[in-house]
């Protein structure tokens, strides 16, 4: 028999299904032939410190850097069970080869080969390498699998990843906490993406708007308006000199505006939080979705092209998508599938499109968003595949007072592929007269008008610019020396921003993302190194090297231990100009029995300042958990103050019914226990 591996219970039911007769098991389908299991995302990861030395447990700069050699690996907490089933099936004897069926990309190839790893398999395995979850797709790859080795750089790149942003993740965040005495998180990809957030915003709040005018000249509704003039007094003297006009020249020049290509991830996530203002990762998680019911293809790309030999295929989808979706132009001309095609640009994965799976799916069973992004890659192929859109620019050029005013006017000659346009394409400036103008026309009465305009400042990143600004990070540094320039991948981009903001880095406010005051401190201490767009898109360009062989994993990994240990060794004393910024003025919830220092409240429980004392009330504890209730902020402010404190609905193991009651909190110095005083009880 055949063991099949999968990501996630959706694709094994999938695969599954293709398969035929399989029986359901626990944690795993069978028939005669195959069985299949899934990890359920990553069961085994990089072993935690603590892993390797208890003492790791205690956050000390003393410690670091910590660096180990070999890396342990460990069942992820809570996924033991299904780990367990997937280890069974992979040592069981009825078992004599293995397919590899987790999401073909770099994250996917990480997720089998350390459980494979750590199960200690040794069996025959091969790769199933799919971008579509469409049954004909499921068909062909399982009869065209390809040998495991295949992919094995693929697999040093995602080790290589992952080390390294345990080993620059978990020695910079412990070095910069300690030294701060503050939860600092600092990461290989997300502290330079940070760093690109807080310069923008300084350049904002560092700009100061400056005036500067100009001339307006209106002739039969048309607006001819003069360049920038920086003096006021200047632009009032041009206005007075003004009294007729005079037509110097009109040029006219057709225009070509080519469509836009297809999806890859970055470029509709972009789109998506344009239009419908979602995050990147609601864009990713939907997208995961639509394409475990099979109604697109693999998400995690970085092409906007498909191959020669899909021609046919994506031809066919065009009639799928104007019969079964809400579209509401139909398609009167020759789609071009020839100008998606460029093999060159096809690396794992083909640009997303729909599948023929959409002419079976009820529209309005999938939610709001699911709908959305469905439709924006359906229109995106109509529009990759129209006519190109074509206008023609009138540049017309009067002269009034010794000096050019022009007029810029817009004829749609052809709309192309704007017919389809939507929210991802650009709008078409209104002409506001179609007033014909010849050369030498002369215009005695003119209206004139001084406007006073002020220079902008940069604009607050939202999540579509600050993508952009990812993908391009160091675009513009003519130092860099190679083609990957951008932050991440994109299959990593919408993790990086959602950890900036769940570490309090950064927030969204409406539809910018702005750094918070502990994000904007945390980039002014971190040094140049570690929050470089160019040192990230240099790892991640070595990373795309080691997928294609031509870079050894042993030698990124060694530059990336010399780089964290030299973080390490020059990163010893803090800044104290620094240190106030992580000064946290925190709640006090009352006094310390023992030692009467300030008691705090801290994420499992409420704990004494001085780290000598040993002081904590615990919110989930046996003696609340029994009356099934947590030790509130109130309880415990009440306890510290007067030693008890009244609670209400208080659960009985042996009655099934509720009561209230007064707790009573006894501190014998070195444990806290609780006791029930019950108020008005009869004799």
């Amino acid at each position: 028999m055949k063991l099949l591996i999968t990501e996630k219970p959706s694709v094994a039911q999938a695969i599954a299904k293709v398969l035929g007769n399989m029986k359901r098991k626990g944690g795993y389908l069978e028939n005669s032939d195959y069985i299949i299991t899934w990890c359920v995302g990553h069961l085994v990861s990089l072993a935690s410190t603590e892993f390797y030395d208890e003492r790791y447990k205690k956050w000390s700069q003393a410690d670091l850097p910590i660096m180990p050699d070999p890396f342990q690996y460990q069942v992820i907490e809570g996924k033991g069970t299904q780990y367990e089933i997937v280890k069974q099936l992979l040592l069981d004897e009825r078992v004599t080869s293995i397919i590899c069926a987790t999401d073909a990309g770099r994250e996917g190839e990480l997720i089998f080969r350390l459980v494979y790893n750590h199960a200690q398999c040794k069996k025959l395995v091969e790769r199933l390498w799919i971008s579509s979850m469409e049954p004909s797709a499921i068909e062909d790859g399982m009869n065209s699998l390809k040998p495991i080795e295949k992919y094995d750089n693929l697999y040093y790149a995602a080790l290589c990843r992952a080390q390294a942003d345990w080993l620059v993740g978990i020695n910079s965040t412990r070095l910069f906490s300690n030294l701060y005495n503050a939860k600092l998180n600092v990461g290989r990809v997300q502290t330079p993406t940070l760093e690109m957030l807080v310069h923008r915003e300084k350049a904002i709040n560092d700009f100061k708007k400056t005036p500067y005018y100009t001339v307006s000249i209106e002739i039969e509704s048309n607006t001819f308006v003069s360049e920038k003039i920086i003096d006021r007094a200047i632009a009032e003297e041009l206005m007075e000199t003004c009294d007729s006009a005079v037509i110097r020249s009109i040029t006219m020049s057709k225009k070509t505006s080519n469509p836009p290509k297809l999806y890859d991830l970055t470029t509709l996530q972009r789109v998506a939080n344009r239009t419908y203002n979602l995050t990147a990762k609601q864009t990713l998680d939907a997208l995961q979705v639509l394409y475990e019911k099979k109604l697109v293809t693999y998400p995690r790309t970085d092409s906007q092209f498909i191959t020669s030999d899909m021609e046919n295929s994506t031809i066919e989808l065009i009639p799928l998508i104007v019969d079964h979706l809400p579209i509401s132009n139909g398609v009167a001309h020759i789609p071009d599938v020839k100008r998606l095609v460029n093999n060159s640009k096809v690396n794992d994965h083909h640009a997303i499109l729909v599948t023929k799976e959409v002419e079976r799916i009820e529209i309005k069973s999938l939610s709001k968003i699911e709908r959305d992004i469905l439709l924006l890659i359906a229109i995106r192929l109509l529009i990759a595949t129209s006519p190109a859109h074509l206008f023609e620019e009138q540049v017309c050029i009067i002269e009034s007072g010794n000096k050019l005013f022009t007029l810029k006017r817009k004829f749609v000659l052809e709309k192309g592929w704007k017919q389809f346009e939507n929210g991802d394409a650009e709008i078409d400036e209104a002409i506001t007269s179609d007033f014909q103008f010849s050369e030498g026309q002369i215009y005695d009465r003119i209206e004139k008008s001084i406007n006073e305009h002020f220079t902008t400042p940069p604009k607050s990143f939202t999540e579509d610019t600050l993508l952009s600004a990812m993908e391009r990070a160091s675009a513009e540094d003519e130092s860099v020396e190679f083609d990957h320039k951008g932050l991440g991948t994109p299959a990593t981009r919408a993790g990086i921003i959602e950890r900036l903001v769940s570490s309090s880095l950064i927030e969204r406010k409406g539809k910018t993302v702005v750094p918070t005051t502990k994000g904007i401190a945390l980039i002014q201490l971190v040094p140049d190194e570690l929050k470089s767009p160019k040192t990230t898109a240099a790892w991640e360009f070595d990373l795309l090297n080691i997928e294609n062989g031509s870079v050894k994993p042993e030698k990124f990994m060694t530059e990336i231990r010399d780089f964290v240990e030299m973080i390490v060794i020059n990163n010893q004393e803090k800044n104290d100009e620094l240190a106030s910024l992580f000064l946290e003025e925190k709640e006090s919830i009352g006094e310390c029995p023992r030692c009467h220092s300030t008691v705090h409240e801290f994420g499992k429980g409420f704990g004494c300042s001085n780290k000598e004392c040993t002081f904590a009330l615990w919110k989930e504890n046996k003696f609340f958990t029994s009356k099934k209730k947590e030790l509130t902020k109130r309880i415990a402010k009440k306890l510290l103050e007067t030693g008890k404190c009244k609670v209400t609905k208080l659960y009985s193991e042996k009655t099934g019914k509720t009561y209230d009651a007064v707790i009573v909190m006894d501190d014998t110095g070195k444990y806290i226990n609780f006791k029930l005083e019950f108020k008005n009880k009869k004799a």
